[in-house]
């Protein structure tokens, strides 16, 4: 199988993250070893439509979601391209495959209260951890960038003087991001109060843990998850709800799509196009509470 030359592909020739490889190569292997079990085939590189027809339908008793079987499915593709560009196959198996269809759900993201009660609260402890999960917070709803890219943020990266970052986004494509005077000054004193521990390292990262070191996607995860626990009952608390929130809440001020398409980094308008409804569900909310023939009244 062709496997590790794929993920190797992709690596140095599509430049995806770290997490992105993981799942491509986890998905394969898990294909693989279904179709090792199931059929007693030795390798994916050769095989037929049915039996991955077969994989899709076990996929569904198995309960997985029409969207994250799409997501697998998309990735299976993309290696038989890859199999037909080194001249392994000459067909892609999944050439007149349809995508299922996915139920469109509104991830509704957190509320500027619930932003402000976390930001303006007392509830980051005095503590290396503390600051670097408030800092982090902070950056990333002040900015919309992905969690992958404040990880990778190099100190160089941050632009005092100019009051703006450089940001590596998908692709090693480059986009500016303006820093607003709360985010300069908070970054600012987190590098300043940090500068010991990352000298001795020597680490080029802007983010580091109490030691010095690169943090990790994971810990950038679980901070944000475990302090926005404290101010917000929704379920969904991840780095990319801040994400969500910054794109959500720059267009319910008023601000222009395309504008907030290049901030978030987006290649296309469709890509942005998702978080106008999350705002027309905050515009509905708003509208049933204050029109005086709505809802409940």
């Amino acid at each position: 199988m062709a496997i590790v030359k794929f993920i190797d592909y992709v690596e140095k020739e599509k430049n995806y993250s770290p997490h992105t490889l993981t799942a491509y190569q986890n998905d394969l292997e898990r294909f693989a070893s279904f179709c090792a079990t199931e059929f007693q085939e030795t390798s994916i590189d050769l095989i037929d439509y049915p039996l991955i027809r077969s994989w899709i339908v076990s996929l569904g008793q198995e309960g997985k979601s029409n969207r994250t079987i799409n997501r697998k499915i998309s990735v299976l593709r993309s290696y038989y391209n890859f199999l037909m560009r080194i001249e392994v196959r000459t067909t892609n198996p999944l050439r007149k495959h349809k995508p299922l269809k996915e139920e469109k759900k509104v991830q509704l993201p957190f509320t500027e209260k619930e932003i402000a009660a976390l930001l303006d609260g007392a509830h980051f402890e005095d503590t290396h951890q503390g600051l670097l999960a408030k800092t982090i917070i902070e950056t990333l709803y002040s900015t919309g960038m992905r969690r992958t890219e404040l990880v990778h943020l190099e100190y160089s990266q941050v632009d005092f003087e100019n009051n703006q970052l450089k940001v590596i986004g998908k692709r090693n494509k480059e986009r500016i991001i303006p820093m607003i005077p709360s985010l300069k000054k908070k970054l600012h004193h987190f590098a300043t109060l940090v500068a010991p521990v990352r000298n001795k390292t020597g680490n080029l990262y802007f983010f580091c843990n109490q030691k010095g070191g690169k943090i990790s996607d994971t810990l950038v995860y679980q901070l944000v998850n475990d302090y926005f626990n404290r101010v917000s009952t929704k379920v969904k608390r991840s780095p990319h709800m801040l994400r969500h929130s910054f794109a959500t809440h720059l267009l319910n001020q008023g601000a222009d799509l395309n504008t907030v398409k290049d901030l978030l980094g987006h290649a296309s308008l469709a890509a942005t196009q998702i978080y106008t409804n999350s705002s027309m569900e905050q515009i509905k909310a708003v509208y049933k509470d204050a029109h005086p023939r709505g809802y409940n009244k």
